[in-house]
């Protein structure tokens, strides 16, 4: 018989092994077959009746899949793929609020605790034109853009020689570069392949998402600890 803190930690572990699976896939492919999620759902219905109290894990399951809409949603407008509002549903029944650490969690703590890790790479893609700009090179050689435009840039993107797996955020307007912040669907959108064009970086929001998880369990919910640290 599985107990409640074993069924817990498993839990735990298999939908830590479906983020793995899934980013691994997505960094390799760049792009994730929808049988994961009907793979890993079916292990999530299967454990709905493994151990404890059923209409507990129904009522946990439930509550947790409050991600179910915003997740929709945001893959309506295009803020995310397909595949990645999968995962977060079928992670809220895998692991539903999941947590080893006493600290609050909500159902959309992995979802929150990822959008603050994607701000990681505007640091990096400060960091790479600082080194750039130090190194004399002229990265906005050709375009006509405001001093504002230029600031965004240095944090959304960086001009890559040879890109790979980055999604271009310029145009030419009238026989002038212009960069282009326009929201673009993230399904939709095509991987640049033009050499010294301006960029932003490809990378799949699934690496997010397992990120954001991992701090759940290990942390709790970044923004809460935040607050309750400041009271």
């Amino acid at each position: 018989m599985i107990g409640n803190l074993d069924l817990h930690t498993i839990r735990i572990i298999v939908a830590l092994g479906m983020l793995v699976t899934a980013s691994v896939l997505d960094i390799r492919k760049r792009e994730i077959n929808d049988m994961l999620w009907i793979g890993f759902g079916a292990i999530a219905f299967v454990m709905i009746f493994v151990g404890g109290d059923i209409w507990i894990t129904l009522r946990t399951i439930g509550f947790a899949m409050i991600i179910v809409p915003i997740a929709l949603v945001a893959w309506r407008f295009g803020m995310f793929g397909g595949a990645d509002a999968f995962c977060l549903i079928v992670l809220g029944g895998l692991a539903p609020m999941a947590s080893m650490h006493n600290s609050i969690v909500t159902p959309i703590t992995t979802l929150t605790n990822a959008a603050i890790l994607s701000v990681v790479p505007l640091v990096t893609n400060l960091c790479r034109n600082l080194f750039a700009m130090s190194k004399k090179q002229e990265i906005f050689k050709g375009f006509n853009e405001t001093r504002l435009n230029k600031i965004l840039a240095v944090f959304i993107g960086y001009r890559a020689k040879n890109p790979k797996y980055g999604f271009s955020i310029e145009k030419t307007e009238g026989g002038q570069k212009r960069l282009d912040f326009g929201l673009k669907h993230a399904e939709n959108m095509q991987f640049c392949t033009k050499s010294e064009t301006w960029i932003t970086p490809g990378i799949p929001y699934i690496l997010y998402i397992a990120g954001g998880f991992a701090i759940q369990i290990l942390y709790g919910d970044i923004i809460i600890n935040l607050m309750n640290g400041i009271k």
